[in-house]
């Protein structure tokens, strides 16, 4: 099959609101901001100039119509976007402390995103990729996680790219065990894994982050690993390589997104060059665009209407490296 569309990404697509002080009465101020895991990293694929395909459900609501509109208004098809008559969009809350650290409060008991069901899976859509994204939150609950298992041995049949971030939180799984037998599921999919400092600690016991990494690549066989550490940079391993790239200095004053617009950064990377066709030259490169689209998402409240501009990132990237 013609591939006509870059990446397609299958999960949630939300409202996030997030603190923006406090009104006149001294009431905390929320903005409604449109996200998802996979939804931003559609969004910094499209600023790049990919071509994209969002898989997902929202409610037959205020919120479903908005975040649908806000996809086409990006450019992101939404062709394969589903509407659930009756469970009303996913939302959630977050909570910014200080130095830019959060803490979500969910609405998806249940969730649109949930209700994602086999049936929703179209394997011709899919087969238009050149690669598939995907997240652990699309495998919370047994209709969504089907869905998302149908999404992925469609693109491995197929022998699709599938990236993989496991995006970690907590409060949505009905045991923290379950979760790891998830993500597991997921890591066992992937070519390109995108996995933070917290989530290799979670999944290997190691706080000797290289180690854990390790332990990763040992048992599951992926080809490329990203390992994102916040303020303290990222790093790549591939073959027999480990690239380290220190992160950027910047008035951050909230990480949602970040680690998003990382992956998709990279990911674009890795489909503009090749998986097989990676040295260490251009994945330190990658390391610091991917850190420097990264670093601009912090400075900005949100995440799809939030990412930065490819000259913007080259800015960054050509100041700081």
């Amino acid at each position: 099959m013609e591939k006509t569309i870059d990446v397609i990404a299958v999960g949630e697509l939300l409202m996030d609101f997030t603190t923006v002080g406090q009104s006149a009465q001294g009431n905390e101020v929320f903005e409604a901001c449109p996200g998802g895991a996979p939804s931003n990293v559609l969004s910094i694929l499209n600023k790049i100039g990919l071509k994209t395909g969002f898989i997902g459900k929202v409610g037959a609501d205020q919120f479903g119509s908005l975040l649908r509109c806000v996809l086409d208004e990006i450019g992101v098809d939404t062709s394969n976007l589903a509407t659930d008559p009756e469970v009303k969009t996913t939302l959630a809350f977050v909570h910014t402390g200080p130095g830019g650290e959060r803490d979500f409060s969910f609405y998806r008991n249940p969730g649109a995103d949930m209700m994602l069901s086999e049936e929703d899976i179209d394997p011709d859509y899919i087969r238009k990729a050149r690669a598939l994204h995907f997240g652990s939150l699309s495998m919370t609950h047994d209709t969504v996680r089907k869905a998302t298992l149908k999404a992925l041995e469609t693109a491995k049949k197929d022998g699709m790219l599938i990236s993989f971030d496991p995006n970690l939180r907590p409060p949505l799984w009905n045991s923290l065990d379950n979760a790891k037998k998830q993500i597991e599921t997921g890591l066992s999919y992937c070519d390109v894994l995108k996995i933070s400092d917290n989530e290799v600690e979670f999944l290997t016991g190691e706080t000797d982050y290289d180690k854990g990494i390790a332990k990763l690549r040992e048992q599951y066989d992926i080809p490329l690993i990203f390992l994102t550490l916040g303020p303290n940079g990222s790093r790549a391993y591939y073959k027999n390589l480990q690239v380290n790239a220190p992160g950027i200095a910047v008035d951050s004053i909230e990480a949602t997104g970040a680690g998003d617009t990382f992956c998709g950064t990279a990911l674009s990377r890795v489909l503009e060059l090749g998986l097989d066709n990676l040295n260490e030259e251009s994945l330190l490169e990658t390391l610091q665009l991917a850190n420097a689209a990264a670093a601009i998402v912090t400075t900005r409240k949100g995440a799809i209407r939030s990412m930065p501009e490819v000259s913007e990132v080259h800015a960054l990237h050509a100041k700081s490296y």
